[in-house]
């Protein structure tokens, strides 16, 4: 009996850069340079993608990534996960993309930046976004838009920085910004009805 639906035909030519060439589950590797732990990275899944005809090869990880970086004396100093990532490779420039939900953590300034979208420039040596950004330290909290930074998250500036709090003594200090009226003003008396 002939049927009416048309059937797909097997063996149909498929775009070879739109699926990925590579798939790790449970991913985790070290990358070292003489000797002393650079960077230790871990996934629960990796995908890997290349274009043939623009040689742009680069890794998806849909699941979230862990990223630790670790100082010139083998000491882990920063941390940085989120729900997702992509590493791009094109010719000499190697850059990576974190988003969603970014936490980026220095151990040993004791800070603790959170935002959804940062980039890494491994030739600049830089991390940097434009995204809303919020940033905590034994000084106190700070929240903004736009980051720039070394690698390590060791000298992170807000770029538009905006109602922040300070500690003093241990205790957060937060500016009341609705009934706030300025610092007292001393008192000048003048005397209207006087007449000379």
């Amino acid at each position: 009996m002939p049927s009416c639906v048309k059937r797909e035909k097997s063996g149909e030519n498929s775009d070879v850069n739109s699926v990925p060439r590579q798939v790790i589950e449970d991913m985790y590797f070290v990358q070292s340079k003489n000797g002393n732990m650079e960077v230790r990275v871990s996934t629960p899944r990796m995908e890997r993608y290349k274009n043939d005809s623009t040689k742009v090869e680069y890794e998806c990880f849909p699941q979230g990534v862990h990223l630790y970086g670790y100082n010139e004396e083998g000491m882990l100093e920063s941390e940085i996960y989120s729900d997702n990532a992509k590493h791009t490779t094109h010719f000499e420039e190697e850059k990576w993309e974190v988003f969603g939900n970014v936490v980026i953590h220095n151990f040993i300034n004791e800070q603790l930046l959170e935002t959804d979208t940062l980039y890494w420039d491994k030739y600049e040596h830089t991390i940097y976004t434009d995204c809303y950004v919020k940033m905590h330290s034994p000084a106190g909290f700070m929240q903004g838009y736009g980051l720039r930074s070394d690698e390590m998250a060791r000298n992170a500036q807000l770029l538009k920085p905006f109602d922040a709090y300070g500690l003093v003594n241990g205790v957060e200090q937060v500016p009341d910004t609705v009934n706030f009226v300025g610092p007292r003003q001393p008192v000048i008396r003048h005397n209207p009805l006087k007449i000379n």
